[in-house]
């Protein structure tokens, strides 16, 4: 499949309403896969858990993450991430990046209805963690657009005959 480019990355990471699914590890080595909103900033994914959240637990004790941010129609973009999930802000300090939080709600709710939701939640301590993508590994893929060939889209090893060479 072709990887977004730098430009189709940026647009399709700022888009509103694209829902994040973070992976992250339990202490019992389980997997727990969390939708939740986040904000690309600065060349980052920033996001944020309630104190008492699972996967808050889960990132104190192990800063690893999976990020998978995709869409459900054509051209089915896909973005995944694996790095480390750094705490910018820790429970109690979130006055000092409350606007970020804001940003955040304003990807998935109208100015007005993002402004209830934080006056709904402001006495619901949060974190802020952020991914830096210079730091993790990124991959990134679509569909063919119209314009391009369909055949050979996915990488060599998916294919039985390993003969098939669809780049000639």
């Amino acid at each position: 499949m072709p990887k977004l480019s730098q430009q189709e990355r940026l647009k399709f990471l700022n888009e509103r309403g694209v829902i994040l699914r973070l992976a992250v590890t339990r202490h019992n080595g389980s997997p727990l896969v969390t939708p939740i909103w986040y904000l690309y900033k600065q060349d980052s994914i920033y996001f944020t858990p309630r104190q008492r959240s699972e996967w808050f637990e889960c990132l104190r004790a192990d800063s690893r993450a999976a990020l998978c941010i995709d869409e459900a129609s054509l051209p089915y973009r896909k973005v995944l991430i694996e790095g480390t999930a750094d705490l910018v802000h820790d429970v109690g300090h979130d006055d000092a990046w409350r606007d970020t939080y804001r940003e955040i709600a304003e990807r998935y709710l109208p100015k007005e209805g993002a402004e209830e939701y934080i006056r709904n939640t402001i006495n619901e301590p949060r974190g802020l963690y952020r991914i830096a993508l210079t730091s993790a590994n990124v991959r990134s893929w679509r569909m063919p657009l119209e314009e391009e060939k369909g055949e050979g889209i996915w990488h060599q090893r998916y294919y039985q005959d390993p003969d098939i060479n669809f780049s000639e």
